[in-house]
């Protein structure tokens, strides 16, 4: 099995920075692409940010020029950097990988439990 795990949510004021984390582990032979999603109070969960192995890159419009995603491949980690954060970003953020599994080279996708994100005004 693989397992995703998300790190550095937290409380900020609009304008403020944060850093989220997010490390895969567990039976992994490849992963393709990982991503963050984020789902706030009544609202559907979306796509945030994702990135691919070769370092193609994907946001949503309402974070480009705030949110930067990047990558570790050694070590299955993957980050957001998150600018100039707006209430309107508060949600909780998923982090999310898909790939090939060692296990007989199965495909695999992953979510973590998510964490949250409180932008105050």
């Amino acid at each position: 099995q693989v397992q995703v795990v998300e790190s550095g949510g937290g409380l900020v004021q609009a304008g403020g920075s944060l850093r989220l984390s997010c490390a895969a582990s567990g039976t992994i032979f490849s992963i393709n692409t990982m991503g963050w999603y984020r789902q706030a109070p009544g609202k559907q969960r979306e796509l945030v940010a994702a990135i691919t192995s070769g370092g193609s890159t994907n946001y949503a419009d309402s974070v480009k020029g705030r949110f930067t995603i990047s990558r570790d491949n050694a070590k299955n980690t993957v980050y957001l950097q998150m600018n100039s954060l707006k209430p309107e970003d508060t949600a909780v953020y998923y982090c999310h990988a898909d790939g090939i599994s060692t296990d007989w080279g199965s495909l695999f996708e992953s979510w973590g439990q998510g964490t949250q994100v409180t932008v105050s005004s």
